[in-house]
């Protein structure tokens, strides 16, 4: 099993006929997920990359019966491009989009939560189920049909933490990127529990970083509701109060959000912290023997 997605979903992009749009539905397409449609406005009727284009969410459902869309259009419209997703009916929204203002967030996280829809990121390099489905930016190369879950706040150290465990012999049943903004989607206590329920997942490798208290409310969770083993990685450890490291959410204020504060908050519950990504494997490795 997995998690979110598989070889059955069904998936439409939108924002297909812009250069990132075809870009990468070509790659997942190339990858073996069903990409069934894009969505352009005005451009309803055309092909990109082989794959038909629709004026609106609402006929790329009605005609092609997908599930899943995933987002590549200016920040500007992401609102609106989630919350026209949802309206149409799919139940899982992956937003690519960076620099989304954080009441637009705010408003259609609260619209597709209304309407039953599920949301990761914006500001995600997306989701992927190794051997089965890719929806995002990953590189497919790097991953490797396993027991590890993975979610991480930055799409570099997911790709770096990946290329280890895959080199390690440890594959991933579905690793996510959640976005690095100040508010996302689903969220480490979300998709902890989705792994924690699924059957194919033994472990999972949870990468955080400085900035608000994400991980401090995931390590409660892993002691009170999971059973499987988590290790952990957190990034920004040198950074300065005030600096923001490169994400909109990484930022300490006020003393909180240190990577001190989290990695006491890991191990007050008896997830190791690897001191650098290299390490994330051989601690996954331990937890699972």
């Amino acid at each position: 099993m997995s998690i979110l997605i598989n070889e059955k979903s069904r998936v439409i992009v939108q924002g297909i006929t812009g250069r990132d749009g075809a870009f990468h539905a070509a790659q997942m397409a190339d990858y073996g997920t069903k990409i069934v449609g894009g969505v352009t406005p005005g451009k309803g009727g055309q092909v990109a990359e082989g794959i038909p284009v629709f004026d609106s969410c609402h006929k790329a459902v009605a005609e092609t019966g997908a599930d899943v869309s995933i987002i590549f259009v200016p920040a500007k419209f992401a609102m609106d491009a989630m919350c026209e997703a949802a309206d149409a009916g799919i139940k899982l929204v992956v937003a690519v989009s960076e620099g989304v203002p954080t009441l637009d967030v705010m408003k259609a996280v609260k619209y597709l939560d209304e309407k039953g829809a599920k949301l990761i990121g914006p500001n995600s390099p997306g989701l992927i189920s190794p051997g089965r489905a890719k929806v995002g930016i990953l590189p497919g190369n790097i991953f490797k049909t396993g027991p590890v879950g993975l979610i991480s706040r930055s799409g570099t150290l997911t790709y770096e933490i990946v290329d280890t465990l895959t080199r390690g012999g440890i594959g991933q049943s579905t690793c996510i990127g959640i976005g690095g903004d100040p508010i996302v989607g689903l969220h480490y206590i979300e998709l902890l529990e989705m792994f924690e329920n699924d059957p194919e997942t033994s472990a999972v490798a949870l990468i955080g970083e400085i900035g608000g208290d994400a991980e401090e409310k995931a390590a409660k969770f892993i002691a009170e509701k999971m059973t499987k083993p988590v290790a952990a990685f957190i990034a920004g450890r040198t950074a300065p109060p005030g600096k923001r490291m490169g994400h909109a959410g990484a930022i300490i204020s006020s003393g909180s959000g240190t990577a001190e504060e989290k990695i006491r908050a890991f191990a007050e519950v008896g997830v190791p912290v690897a001191d650098e990504p290299s390490k994330i494997a051989d601690l996954i490795r331990m937890k699972m023997e």
